[in-house]
């Protein structure tokens, strides 16, 4: 029986594809668990950098296993979330390449992730309210954050789908590509992964906790966070480097 979290390593980058195609990627407590590993193991191993999640079977995730649900099981990691994620994101970046449908619970998850990737054809949503349920994962919270508060209303409230274009219009993904959706996120994690690991790290750091900042303490807080980068020694090879006119060797230190 096949995994139903794969993983793959490649020059920094892991890849996490959700692999239950026969249910649409739907997440049970095996993928849940699998994902929260996945996590754990992005953020303590300095050989990884960036990770991309994506669904197999041609479509990303089509939400919680509903047939779980009934059974009783509750797809939620403590301290992690739903599918292991959704309220305990990494602290590396994570890319969502989305194929097919990002639909419920799949939507939430990329929601939860950093940047977003579409092939053209996808379609978002979180019709939960069409089911008698609540997008309770992150939908309520994180769409309104993301993109204008009367769109996310909308969506919220009529279930309607979202498609990439109209997505890609209103800020809420990153990129269209017309091919896979993989394809076109490994060129954006190569691109990351190029720059200082610790600079990527305070970077998002900043940028995700900078909303609660009172503006009295903004200022302080983020040097707080990228003092320590100045002083490493990645800051003074990326300046070297630049001087020299070569590719910079970062050590994360």
């Amino acid at each position: 029986m096949s995994s139903p979290v794969l993983i793959e390593v490649h020059e920094g980058v892991m890849t996490v594809t959700l692999n239950r195609p026969e249910a649409k990627n739907a997440v049970n407590l095996e993928i849940a668990k699998g994902v929260a590993e996945a996590m754990r193991r992005l953020d303590e191993s300095d050989e990884l950098r960036v990770a991309i999640i994506t669904g197999a079977g041609g479509t990303f995730c089509s939400g919680m296993d509903l047939k779980g649900f009934l059974d009783g099981e509750i797809p939620v990691i403590e301290g992690r979330g739903f599918a292991g994620l959704t309220q305990g994101p990494p602290e590396k970046p994570l890319i969502a390449a989305v194929d097919g449908f990002a639909l419920a619970g799949g939507m939430e998850i990329a929601l939860a992730c950093d940047m977003i990737v579409a092939q053209r054809d996808a379609r978002f949503g979180i019709p939960e309210a069409k089911l008698g349920l609540v997008a309770g994962a992150g939908g309520l919270v994180r769409l309104p954050r993301q993109i204008p508060i009367r769109l996310a209303m909308e969506y919220a409230l009529t279930g309607d789908l979202i498609d990439a274009k109209r997505a890609y219009e209103i800020g809420l993904i990153n990129r269209i590509t017309d091919g896979p959706a993989l394809i076109a996120a490994k060129d954006l994690a190569a691109t990351i992964c190029a720059n200082g690991p610790l600079a990527v790290r305070a970077t998002k750091k900043v940028m995700t906790e900078q909303a609660g900042w009172p503006a009295e303490t903004m200022w302080q807080r983020q040097d707080e966070l990228i003092g320590p980068i100045f002083d490493s020694n990645d800051a003074r090879e990326g300046a070297a480097a630049f001087a020299e006119k070569r590719k910079a060797k970062w050590t994360g230190t």
